[in-house]
């Protein structure tokens, strides 16, 4: 692992770091914030389309209310990068587009082991470089990381104690955010769909989710499908829907507030 750069904030280390990953074949860089008075306790923030590690770590404003609950944060990549890995011209597929599963179709295959990168190869780095407790994980996420997020958590019940999610993608094989994404890479969307896996018997950790009633990206999220899949399983969740906010990161900034004092109280 290489230290690309190091600040402090909020009392404690804004770190960036690149590490070779065996997962995605290519150098990955991640963001991770340790406060000053950290418990050990992580919360993984996976990002949305076209993002990289760098936006929640600058713009959702996490790290101050992190610091207070003594709460490490890490901000992975969304996708593998470089001149050898695929790519494609529609911004929803390809580099900064992973949708966090594991691909097994066609040039995606070789690079695009997302799911395993989140669950298993970063977290071997960061548990080996940092004095962190794997036993108190949480995930959270902004729409295609949300989708991740939600995934993740429903596929590794006992690795994340809590999952929140703000405007995930949350019936993506019913959505153009999802089932041409989705289909290219493994051939079957239904079995990376939260609502899905969700109807299908898979267990979901208390979560909390937020979404904008003014999203321009509403149709895109199935979050009514969602919420019957909530419904239906009587699944432990809060889902709110938050009057006029859109898909930006001034509502992600606006609630990462509850999202972090959630995971806090589920981490403790």
């Amino acid at each position: 692992m290489k230290t690309l750069s190091e600040n402090r904030c909020f009392g404690g280390t804004q770190g960036v770091y690149s590490h070779t990953s065996d997962a995605t074949g290519t150098q990955m860089t991640f963001g991770l914030y340790k406060p000053e008075h950290a418990t050990g306790a992580v919360l993984w923030y996976l990002s949305g389309l076209t993002c990289t590690h760098e936006n929640a770590m600058t713009k959702a404003g996490l790290q101050g209310w992190a610091a207070n609950a003594g709460l490490s944060l890490v901000f992975p990549d969304t996708s593998p990068r470089g001149e050898s890995v695929p790519d494609d011209d529609d911004y929803a597929m390809g580099q900064g587009a992973g949708f966090y599963v594991d691909a097994s179709q066609g040039e995606w295959a070789r690079h695009f082991q997302m799911e395993s990168y989140i669950t298993k190869d970063l977290p071997e780095v960061v548990f080996t470089a940092f004095d962190l407790d794997d036993t108190r994980q949480g995930i959270t996420g902004h729409s295609m990381g949300g989708h991740g997020a939600l995934t993740l958590a429903l596929k590794e019940p006992t690795r994340y104690r809590s999952v929140s999610a703000l405007a995930p993608i949350c019936n993506p094989s019913a959505s153009d955010w999802g089932t041409p994404q989705l289909t290219a890479y493994t051939g079957r969307p239904a079995s990376h769909d939260a609502t899905v896996l969700l109807t299908d018997g898979a267990h979901l950790p208390p979560a909390l989710i937020d979404t904008g009633t003014s999203d321009q990206f509403y149709d895109k999220l199935g979050t009514a499908a969602f919420a019957a899949a909530l419904a239906e399983t009587k699944s432990e969740a809060t889902l709110n829907l938050r009057r006029g906010y859109d898909h930006s990161y001034f509502f992600v900034s606006t609630f990462a507030p509850d999202h972090v004092a959630f995971h806090a109280e589920h981490l403790a």
